[in-house]
């Protein structure tokens, strides 16, 4: 029987048709590829805003290399529907063993599609498709039931192209069905079959690995990269289920050695950082950092006077009056896409790179942090985040930054002011900041990690219109979150420890709900605000050259502060120029070098792309050919900062206790 015809006659009414099992397999495997491709367009469609521009051959060439993701996937999840078929015993031709071969392809191909269904919606959020680390990153969430609701109320169409595609996967069991085999002589059928097997197993090999030939390894991620012209196409190409179990028990850290000796590599980059002697000691200031959830630098009237000069307002009419008072750079960027990324960027100067270090097989490895190093000093140290205790692993992670006390929801002990979802209300929890620093003992380091700009973009109540803004949530929760922040300093200006401190605002990682696509672009994918404010300062400026990171703020606090011993950092002291200016960051399996005009991109083994960022703003015009020169030092110090963050992370020698190279 023809498989074009049966597919046509598909959904036409009338009763079950039976086919032979190699028919039955094939219809199976067409159907589900139809599935996944769907699933692909409506993927590509939904965020299109946040790829490039392509022509028609360029989109059926990501679809159609998207097949061959597609099949591996389907196999992977399939395997044992596959194998049940492909036994040699007349038994599989019973009705209750293909009821039971039903269940089990509804039910393996229905989770399959939910997690493409689902990251249809939450790629805008990561921008990468969803991995194994998903669990690892979630694990610690209380808050499942509310955030399940949420996302329905804000998603549900997802969860009914989801119904329709389980729909569609029982239609096909009951529609279509593989005939007993008329084949009576024994050792005829069990001769056929075990030949059939061993192919059909042999296809599936070949299937999963991604080709015939004996040289090709199994696909993994990078192997789309293949069918793209933009590396953001790359998640285009690929399926969530592929992501998902080719991410299963991978390190995703390799050792590499682009240098073969310890001078030659720390002449590239030295993340032991050795301060010059000061004889008159340590200048004991308070330090406080906060973090500021999803506070892209679009929502920031100050950072964007380009756009429209003196037009441009934003939704943070307090951080702009603050900014024009601090040491503000206009080129400041994130090291990680998620909020788990924030505190070891920020706080323990450690990047995300290929892999997110909290949720890592490397999060027990010793670490120094501005906690640990200034505990050391005699500082009282505290971290706050007002979602329930162990959210995210912040707790955990606090720990191991050496943070003497940690203050979450638990602690507030106040649900009337519990948000539903995430955590305290801003306003509540900084509030509860503000008395918790006054009553600390000088001189204190203390973080705080607010909660209240997340999906989905909740405003309390009791403020009624007055946050009415727009037409955009998230832009009435960022101009919420900093009149709270407004709130606590009116609250502790006038407390004797506050000329004495040192305040750092980040964020934890640009927000998806960005509207102009600079915002999107490999730049503004990165693009958060970092200041530093003090009544300490003798100066303030607003740096519109150098390009600053978040793990560039704790070498920058220890700097200022005098710190005197040896400590390990993937960042710099930006206010001593002792190194040159550069921020990196890792995007669609390509690692990401800025310096102070170049953005370069590295895949691990050679460079690919070199873009004038601050000319080029979209990156859209690849000059790697006409500036090799600045291409190949770049590439160095990427080789540098690559082989010193994965050789050491592995080996866990992340702390000064080596002997420490002066800088």
């Amino acid at each position: 029987m023809q498989i074009k015809p049966l597919m046509g006659r598909l959904f036409s009414r009338g009763r079950e048709r039976e086919v032979r099992l190699g028919t039955y397999i094939l219809i199976y495997l067409f159907f589900l590829l139809a599935l996944y491709s769907l699933s692909r367009v409506v993927f590509y469609w939904y965020n299109a805003s946040l790829f490039p521009e392509s022509s028609w051959q360029g989109k059926a060439r990501l679809m159609l290399g998207g097949l061959r993701f597609d099949i591996s996937a389907i196999i992977y999840t399939n395997m044992l529907f596959f194998l049940m078929l492909l036994l040699p015993f007349r038994f599989k031709f019973s009705r209750l063993y293909y009821k039971v071969l039903s269940v089990i392809f509804v039910l393996t191909n229905a989770i399959a599609l939910a997690a493409n269904t689902a990251d249809i919606f939450y790629y805008k959020f990561t921008l990468r498709r969803t991995t194994i680390t998903v669990f690892s990153q979630f694990q610690n969430e209380q808050n499942g039931r509310q955030l399940l609701s949420a996302f329905f109320a804000d998603y549900w169409p997802g969860f009914l192209m989801w119904g329709a595609l389980i729909w569609m996967l029982v239609y096909l069991t009951r529609k279509v069905r593989y005939s007993p085999s008329a084949i009576q002589k024994p050792w005829v059928f069990y001769t056929g079959h075990f030949v059939a097997m061993a192919a059909g197993v042999g296809l599936m090999v070949a299937g999963v690995r991604g080709g015939f030939r004996y040289s090709t390894r199994p696909i993994t991620l990078s192997n789309a990269s293949a069918y793209v012209n933009d590396y953001k196409e790359v998640n285009v190409v690929l399926n969530t289920p592929f992501a998902f179990i080719r991410t299963i028990g991978t390190t995703q850290i390799k050792k590499v050695a682009y240098f073969d000796n310890e001078d030659s590599l720390a002449a590239a980059f030295n993340p032991i950082k050795t301060p010059v002697p000061d004889t008159a000691g340590m200048r004991k200031h308070n330090v406080v950092v906060i973090i500021l959830e999803s506070f892209s630098k679009e929502f920031v009237g100050k950072y964007n006077q380009h756009f429209q000069p003196g037009y441009y307002t934003g939704y943070t009419p307090f951080l702009d009056s603050l900014i024009g008072v601090s040491r503000a750079y206009q080129h400041s960027l994130a090291n990680g896409r998620n909020s788990i990324d924030a505190m070891p960027s920020s706080l323990a100067s450690i990047p995300s790179l290929s892999v997110n270090f909290i949720s890592s097989h490397y999060s027990n490895n010793q670490i120094n942090s501005l906690a640990s190093l200034l505990g050391k000093e005699g500082y009282r140290t505290a971290f706050f985040h007002g979602a329930p205790n162990g959210s995210m692993g912040f707790d955990a992670f606090a720990n191991q930054s050496k943070f003497a006390e940690y203050f979450g929801k638990t602690e507030y002990n106040n649900d009337d002011d519990f948000d539903g979802i995430w955590g305290i209300w801003d306003d509540k929890f900084f509030g509860y900041f503000a008395d918790k620093l006054s009553s600390f003992q000088q001189p204190f380091m203390a973080a705080l990690f607010s909660v209240s700009s997340h999906h989905p973009y909740k405003v309390p109540e009791r403020f009624g219109k007055q946050f009415d803004l727009s037409d955009r949530a998230v832009h009435n929760t960022i101009a919420y979150t900093d009149y709270s922040l407004r709130l606590f300093f009116e609250k502790i200006k006038k407390e004797p420890w506050f000329k004495n401190t040192i305040f750092v605002f980040t964020a934890d990682h640009a927000s998806a709900e960005v509207k102009y696509p600079q915002y999107r672009s490999l730049t503004g994918a990165f693009a958060i605000p970092i200041f530093f404010y003090s009544p300490l300062f003798d100066s303030t400026f607003f740096d519109t050259e150098n390009v600053i990171q978040q793990t560039d703020i704790m070498p920058t606090v220890l700097g200022y502060l005098h710190y005197q011993k040896p400590f390990f950092s993937y960042g710099r002291d930006i206010w001593t120029g002792k190194e040159k200016p550069f921020a990196f960051n890792y995007l669609n399996n390509h690692y990401q070098l800025f310096d102070n005009d170049y953005l370069l991109l590295f895949d691990g083994e050679k460079s690919s792309a070199l873009y004038h960022y601050k000319t080029d703003t979209l990156c859209a015009n690849n000059i790697i050919g006409q500036r090799k020169d600045v291409a190949n030092a770049m590439e160095k110090r990427i080789k540098g900062l690559v082989q010193q963050y994965n050789n050491r992370i592995i080996e866990n020698r992340m702390t000064a206790v080596q002997q420490a190279v002066s800088i």
